[in-house]
């Protein structure tokens, strides 16, 4: 019944849980809370702790995502702010409430429920078939075992079932929900003069001396920003594997040493029946189970083609039974220990006797078997060779970083030293403004700071070594420097007297076309240029401003034709006629109603989520350390 209520609210559980900003540990609802580190408590949610550890690991993850994201653009500077911090523990304590309120509710899944919902899940099909394969590679690369990942999947069953009531309550009004699509789907029919501001700029009559008041009164507005040119230099990662060289020698010990790492390990695929009897179950029940084990193990002796069918009516392995007991591919590991055993002594086509395990009595058939594969050399060689530099370009910038950096300090008159050590190339920069948007590496806020110091452009120091990206180090030193300077008067007059003609103009138009809808509100006749009538509507305002739309939509519906004006900011004023109102039925909107229905659905459900945290908030008291917060780590 559960799973029921969660396919039937799916949305409104996944919107709920889309508030939840980052991921969950890897270990379960009570391990979360329970295994919690106990160092500097950052905040305290109820009776546990958010400590220093949990926190710089969560930063140390959203770091990881965004730089995955971003590439080059991500700046690590951006992430060291008091704001992204308290933002990353916010969703700490929501994980912690959340996984509270999951253990106080003692909200389990059972194995049997855990099973079908992986065994159901679209992306682990094959066939039309749970695949075993697909599902060991999933959790290969989610870099778990299958106990940490089934942990998780129940964790996140645990929560979707907490989550559920909280759905259910959320459900609103479906007189609410049509009475609110209604209004946006609402269609106003509209006339639109517009009155813009270069049609009045004949009339605008400057004073001789504003250019000159503007000017000084805005003097900052008219600077040239500081200017540097700079030379640098670059240590990356990317550049020593570059340079690495790797020897055939050195491949081929590399090969025979990670031997394993080339082999594919022996497979098998199977099928079986289970005849359901606990470990701990009563005798007769276990006696039972299993002679029905071996009477149907008698069957397959004389018909071994009757397999399929056989696991089909009598296995208790609901999954496989709908594949006439098929299990897929697997490995060693892979399966309980008696049932292993006997799957990789059988030949193929062989049908095991009846064999004992945790769950019951199985009855197995041996349907497939993939021999151990080694790669060859030949085939391996290009692998290696990336694998060997990598190792070598990681060992070499380890040892590198360091010493780049006390070498660009110690000798901070000249980059050429270190260019030198390392094979690198000094590079220059074009001119470079304070405050401008700079492409890589120079839009790190820590490197620009560098070369815009004193340190740089008074004693033409080389900045210290920053990194820029994960392995990769600049530094930098300035070769030219323009402090900002005042633009003269008389070189940017024309520009000011312009601006201020325009902002005249804008004025003018505006006052015209608030003179203009008094008139019209008296039900005078206006002369103006009206643009042929249109529908508009919420959703599809056709160009309409926000504030154009609130005043078109203020409007009262029963007194039409009615006018209202809208100011365009720099550009002069609009008219609108609203002449007539069409509604529109929302069940004959159907992909537009179902969008507006969702919108309207996620609103009334982030509504419910934030009231429905308070309370738990009030339940497991959440109290903040704000000195251990700005704790940054080292």
């Amino acid at each position: 019944m559960f799973f029921d209520s969660v396919r039937n609210n799916k949305r409104r559980v996944q919107i709920f849980l889309a508030l939840i900003t980052l991921p969950f540990a890897f270990w379960g609802v009570e391990s979360y809370v329970r295994n919690a580190d106990t160092g500097t408590a950052v905040a305290t949610v109820g009776g546990g702790k958010i400590g220093q550890a949990e926190l710089q690991n969560a930063l140390r993850e959203q770091q990881d995502r965004m730089r995955a994201q971003l590439g080059p653009r991500f700046d690590p500077a951006t992430f060291d702010t008091p704001e992204v911090r308290r933002a990353v523990l916010d969703s700490l304590v929501t994980q912690r409430l959340l996984a509270e309120q999951t253990q106080k509710a003692r909200l389990t899944i059972g194995n049997d429920q855990l099973v079908g919902y992986i065994a159901s899940a679209p992306n682990l099909q094959e066939g039309g078939k749970f695949s075993n394969r697909r599902y060991e590679a999933l959790v290969a690369a989610q870099g778990m075992s299958k106990e940490m990942f089934e942990a998780k999947v129940r964790q996140d069953l645990a929560m979707q079932q907490l989550l559920v009531p909280v759905a259910d309550a959320g459900i609103n009004s479906n007189v609410a929900g049509r009475r609110w699509l209604a209004g946006q789907l609402e269609q106003r029919e509209i006339g639109q003069a517009t009155l813009l501001a270069d049609a009045y700029l004949g009339q605008v009559k400057l004073a001789p001396e504003a250019a000159q008041a503007f000017y000084e009164a805005n003097r900052k507005r008219f600077e040239l920003p500081e200017q540097i040119r700079a030379e640098f230099v670059v240590l990356s990662r990317d550049l020593l594997m570059a340079q690495a060289v790797v020897s055939d020698e050195e491949v081929g010990k590399y090969y025979e040493s990670h031997a394993d790492r080339y082999k594919t390990a022996e497979t098998r695929r199977a099928s079986h029946i289970l005849i359901k009897a606990a470990k701990d179950a009563p005798a007769a029940e276990v006696n039972a189970a299993k002679a029905k084990a071996e009477e149907l193990l008698a069957q397959l002796r004389k018909a071994p083609g009757e397999f399929a069918r056989l696991a089909k009516q009598n296995s208790s392995d609901t999954l496989s039974a709908e594949r006439g007991g098929d299990l897929d591919w697997f490995g060693r590991g892979a399966m309980v220990k008696p049932f292993e055993e006997a799957v990789f002594a059988l030949k193929e086509g062989q049908i095991s006797d009846v064999v004992r395990s945790d769950f019951g009595f199985h009855v197995i058939q041996l349907t497939g078997l993939r021999k151990e594969q080694v790669k060859p050399l030949a085939e391996a060689k290009a692998e290696i060779v990336a694998e060997l530099k990598r190792e070598s370009a990681t060992k070499r910038y380890s040892e590198a970083a360091e010493a780049f950096g006390n070498m660009v300090y110690e000798q901070s008159d000249s980059l050429k030293p270190a260019a030198d050590k390392w094979n690198l190339k000094v590079a220059q920069t074009p001119w470079l403004a304070r405050g401008a948007t700079l492409q890589p590496p120079f839009d790190n806020r820590k490197l620009l700071g560098a070369l815009f110091s004193d340190d740089a452009i008074k004693n033409k120091r080389n900045t210290e070594a920053v990194e820029v990206a994960p392995g990769t180090l600049v530094s930098a030193r300035v070769v030219e420097h323009k402090p900002a300077e005042l633009r003269a008067f008389e070189a940017v007059r024309a520009d000011i007297e312009k601006h201020l003609a325009r902002e005249e103009a804008v004025k003018l138009a505006a006052k015209d076309g608030e003179e203009k809808l008094a008139r019209l509100a008296k039900g005078e006749q206006v002369s103006l240029s009206w643009m042929p009538p249109r529908y508009i509507s919420r959703v599809d305002p056709q160009g309409q401003s926000a504030e154009a739309l609130r005043a078109i939509y203020r409007v009262d519906a029963a007194k039409m034709p009615a006018y209202v004006g809208v100011a365009l900011p720099g550009a002069g004023y609009t008219l609108y006629r609203v002449a007539s109102v069409r509604a529109v039925d929302p069940a004959k909107e159907d992909v537009r109603g179902r969008m507006l229905g969702q919108q309207y659905a996620r609103a009334v459900s982030e509504e419910e989520f934030a009231a429905w945290m308070a309370t738990l908030r009030d339940a497991y008291p959440v109290t903040i350390n704000k000195a251990a917060l700005e704790v940054k780590e080292r």
